[in-house]
């Protein structure tokens, strides 16, 4: 996620729409691929080979549509008015609770605030309510706030995402920006939200856990900081954020013992801009990551060759990457339209009953920004 400022009336800087944004960098994809075109191969893993990713990809292709947005861009609320975009899907379930539960941010023209819906079926969502609003004024996260990164009982690809208490509460790393008044106003940050029931989130650290500020910042991130996704493996926690300098994304990695002190990876960013003509030559942006039998399984989305596209990394040891260079999924493939613009921002999950993959993900098309499903098998609707 990214913001790409233009001058107002005052000479300050002014906020392009999203879709105009995207837009914009796409037209630069030519310079940036040509700055990026003389450096040697990236985004390899020494002990993964490119022909080994694009094998582990083959399961992650050919998807079936829902017909429609399953959260659509201006969703119904109680007591809540005027959110019209919705993005950023995330899928749990709570110990002993059927109900599958998605949160998600709705946008309303003042910043981000974070919301749940339920559902029984993984289609249909209903009960949709407010789960973090802005902070306080004056701080880190008064701008908005995107709640998902969460702490898990397990990170296997095919187990439930359950969220793991640690002392006594859910944790959540999460999105915040500083100032309200439009879309993504920079310099992003993330901060740590706990929750007694799951439902509802507060922030537990006064300070942001990662910041442009942070004397371990480095180069490629220096202008924002944006979406974290959490894993914890071994005892440690793994923080997975994409972050831009200028209008480059890439993807970073920081760690933690404790979710509330992280340091940087010093090799990062994990992955890397492409090259000229690639699909992520962009942004590598919004990771997702899974163990997936004997390696880890990253979601991201790049953006490149004229659209922003859900694409596949590959690690043994969550340090060192390989990216399949082809999309599992491209933007404008939905036959209703609803993604001709753009497909990212994954959650999936893996329903046992019927032994499918449902892959959520921002559609952003001729019915506005929403949320849309495809699946890995058709579905009786």
């Amino acid at each position: 996620m990214n913001l790409v400022f233009g001058l107002g009336a005052s000479g300050h800087p002014a906020p392009m729409k999203r879709a105009s944004r995207l837009g914009f960098l796409l037209s630069l994809a030519g310079l940036a691929g040509s700055l990026l075109a003389e450096e040697p191969m990236k985004n390899v893993a020494p002990d993964i080979s490119i022909e080994q990713a694009q094998r582990w990809s083959e399961k992650f292709r050919n998807w079936h549509y829902y017909p429609d947005h399953v959260i659509p861009s201006s969703p119904e609320i109680e007591g809540v008015e005027g959110v019209h975009m919705t993005d950023v899907p995330t899928i749990f379930q709570l110990p002993g609770d059927p109900l599958y539960y998605m949160s998600f941010l709705g946008y309303d023209g003042r910043g981000y605030q974070s919301f749940i819906a339920n559902s029984e079926n993984l289609v249909h969502w209903r009960n949709i309510r407010l789960a973090m609003s802005f902070g306080r004024d004056g701080e880190f996260d008064y701008g908005g706030v995107v709640i998902g990164a969460y702490q898990f009982e397990d990170y296997n690809l095919k187990t439930p995402r359950l969220l793991k208490k640690r002392d006594g509460k859910y944790h959540s790393l999460y999105l915040a920006f500083p100032r309200q008044g439009g879309y993504e106003l920079r310099p992003g940050g993330q901060g740590l939200a706990a929750s007694a029931d799951g439902m509802t989130w507060e922030r537990v650290k006064e300070e942001p856990i990662l910041s442009v500020f942070d004397e371990d910042c480095q180069d490629w991130e220096k202008d924002c900081i944006y979406l974290p996704w959490l894993v914890e493996h071994e005892d440690l926690f793994y923080n997975f954020y994409n972050a831009a300098n200028g209008k480059l994304e890439q993807m970073g990695l920081a760690t933690s013992d404790d979710l509330y002190h992280w340091k940087r990876y010093a090799e990062n960013p994990v992955l890397s801009n492409g090259q000229k003509g690639t699909y992520h030559q962009v942004f590598c942006s919004d990771a997702k990551v899974f163990r997936d039998e004997d390696h880890w399984s990253m979601f991201f989305f790049g953006v490149g060759q004229g659209g922003a596209h859900i694409m596949m990394a590959y690690s043994r040891d969550l340090e060192h990457w390989t990216i399949d260079p082809e999309p599992i999924y491209k933007s404008g493939g939905h036959p209703k339209g609803l993604d001709a613009q753009f497909a990212h921002k994954i959650a999936i999950v893996w329903n046992p009953i019927n032994e499918t993959f449902y892959m959520y993900y921002n559609a952003v098309g001729e019915k506005g920004r929403g949320i849309g499903l495809i699946t890995n098998k058709p579905l009786e609707f």
